[in-house]
């Protein structure tokens, strides 16, 4: 078990890494509905790929749970049964959890796609997890925190139902979102903790507190830049051109921009004191280059107006910059434990 475990938990994290980069892209292309029922996709396990095989077919031999759109609504299947020539309405019941009846056959793939890497992404994590009982006698947090990620994998998958039942609820994706920060953190300690060696890195209290502060910071950056999406997500949905999403932003649009200098002085002062102290903290290095090619992409949102593929790069550059960022914090404490 102990021998294929570290594979294992790095496929996990890749996977989880991938469902994050297919969540920021339904969020692009507004794919979040392209499967309006959960977790099938329009009551099929493989989606339609045509807006004729959501019509009333007659003749055609129907499954429980399979869904139709009709006179601009769901209908479900109430149980196994073959159509005749017409439509008899007893046969079907409307989908009562939402009214959204739009078949986009590109929206509907990418979130099938989306939910597609999740479920390997899930799989992985309980592979993990098995393999995690090699390490019981020596280390049991091991084996709790791998059955955690589990857990709280089953649970976004629970909340991403509930986010295509409420038809994209703002605060339900800001959660979905910190949850995902959630599973690749305890991820990261699990990898941290079967592979960590012993390292010259030196032990420094400002460094320390710092680590802390700027990934807390990082933490109420991302919350505060999905406000500001779903602000947009908001203007967008209105049909305003892109050069006037951001003509009249909220307050929390201008905070965000401007609490981006705190962060990226906070990560700089670790970049600093690592290198005037000698302390061997390399990764320091990666934080700040991500960090600005992070501010980079949000300057172009704003002052390019949104080009393609910009915002799906933002989200994932920060995600990078949370792992980074925690991974750092796992180094600084083996230090502190020694």
């Amino acid at each position: 078990m102990k021998k294929y475990f570290l594979t294992t938990a790095k496929t996990a994290l890749v996977l989880v890494y991938l469902v994050i980069l297919a969540g920021a892209l339904v969020r692009m292309t507004g794919s979040g509905m392209g499967c309006p029922d959960w977790p099938k996709c329009f009551g099929y396990y493989i989606p339609p790929t045509e807006q004729k095989e959501l019509e009333f077919t007659p003749n055609k031999v129907y499954d429980e749970g399979q869904v139709i759109i009709k006179d601009e609504g769901l209908l479900v299947a109430k149980s196994d049964f073959t159509a005749t020539s017409s439509f008899l309405e007893s046969n079907w019941e409307a989908y009562t959890k939402h009214d959204y009846a739009i078949f986009n056959p590109a929206h509907t793939w990418i979130e099938y796609i989306n939910r597609l890497l999740g479920a390997l992404a899930g799989i992985a994590c309980f592979v993990t997890f098995i393999f995690a009982f090699g390490y019981w006698k020596e280390n049991k947090k091991i084996v709790v925190y791998s059955l955690l990620v589990c857990i709280l994998m089953g649970f976004q998958a629970w909340l991403g139902k509930t986010v295509v039942d409420s038809v994209l609820s703002p605060v339900k994706i800001t959660t979905h979102m910190l949850t995902a920060f959630l599973i690749v953190g305890l991820q990261l300690y699990v990898i941290y903790v079967v592979s960590a060696k012993n390292s010259d890195r030196k032990y420094d209290k400002k460094f320390s507190i710092a680590l802390v502060v700027v990934l807390l910071l990082t933490i109420v950056q991302v919350v505060l830049g999905t406000y500001v999406r779903e602000f947009i997500d908001t203007i967008e949905k209105s049909g305003a051109p892109k050069a006037f999403w951001l003509l009249h932003p909220e307050i929390t649009f201008y905070f965000h921009r401007s609490f981006s200098i705190v962060v990226f002085l906070a990560n700089l002062f670790l970049l600093l004191r690592n290198r005037n102290l000698q302390l061997g903290f390399e990764k320091v290095n990666w934080v700040v280059r991500i960090l600005i090619f992070e501010i980079i992409t949000g300057v172009i949102m704003v002052y390019v107006d949104f080009p393609f593929g910009s915002q799906t790069i933002h989200l994932v550059l920060a995600t990078f910059l949370f792992s980074v960022q925690f991974y750092l914090l796992l180094e600084n404490k083996k230090i502190t434990e020694k």
